[in-house]
């Protein structure tokens, strides 16, 4: 596990898994938690329940059908296969959980720990929107949230055509930064910086994570740009009663 270096509030819960442990064969070996991307269901309900079990979960994590959208899932209003690509919770023991194989996860909480948030932010949900629609959901000042930003794609990996460059840099003049030219169709895209500005502009500071690649680092990450065919990896947060 992958337990976030943030100042959060002692009652709030967070981590990230690896691909290390589990029970999947090649190629999702093996801490594979995605039913949605071809291993055997029975495998990965097996990997869910060891996770619960070896992270001392209070509950199953409320997973979500993420689709790459801007839908917040309201955790207390929660039902299997929500979809959605965000989840909010200010009750305690709801685990708000999303998976990723190279998108950006975030994670949230505000420093009274009352209220935390999962986010799954590839390209496309960043650049419509999530990550602010997940913030309208908080009931404080934007300065008194905290994100950590879990394992993605890093900036050396992450190539994308003309039409990523334009979706970001039309929306906002300084997005440009977090793009290199490599080619007249081609350029390296930081979705860690890409994140950071979005998350800065709302009025939230406080930012911790972003330094790790999934693509470089297989020992220990799935990666889809990498692989193609891939298990699945899971951000978790929660809050426990005080």
């Amino acid at each position: 596990m992958i337990v976030p270096d943030w100042p959060a509030p002692d009652n709030i819960k967070a981590m990230s898994t690896t691909r290390q442990g589990g029970f999947s064969l090649p190629p999702y070996d093996g801490l594979n938690l995605g039913d949605h991307v071809g291993d055997d269901i029975n495998t990965v309900k097996k990997n869910r329940a060891s996770l619960a079990q070896q992270a001392n979960l209070p509950e199953s994590p409320r997973w979500l059908k993420q689709v790459h959208g801007t839908t917040v899932s309201l955790a207390a209003n929660w039902q299997l296969d929500d979809k959605a690509d965000a989840i909010v919770s200010n009750h305690a023991n709801q685990v708000c959980a999303i998976m990723t194989a190279d998108c950006l996860p975030i994670l949230l909480c505000n420093q009274k720990g009352d209220q935390v948030a999962a986010i799954h932010a590839g390209w496309r949900g960043l650049a419509a929107g999530i990550i602010e629609k997940t913030l309208t959901q908080f009931n404080c000042p934007a300065s008194d949230i905290i994100a950590w930003l879990g394992p993605a794609i890093g900036p050396t990996q992450f190539e994308v055509g003309p039409d990523v460059f334009s979706e970001f840099t039309t929306q906002s003049a300084h997005a440009e930064l977090a793009f290199q030219q490599t080619d007249s169709e081609h350029y390296l895209a930081d979705i860690y910086l890409l994140a950071r500005q979005r998350l800065n502009d709302f009025g939230v500071k406080a930012l911790y994570g972003g330094d790790l690649c999934t693509v470089t680092d297989s020992t220990r990450f799935f990666s889809y740009r990498r692989d193609g065919i891939t298990g699945r990896m899971a951000s978790m947060i929660w809050i426990t009663p005080k």
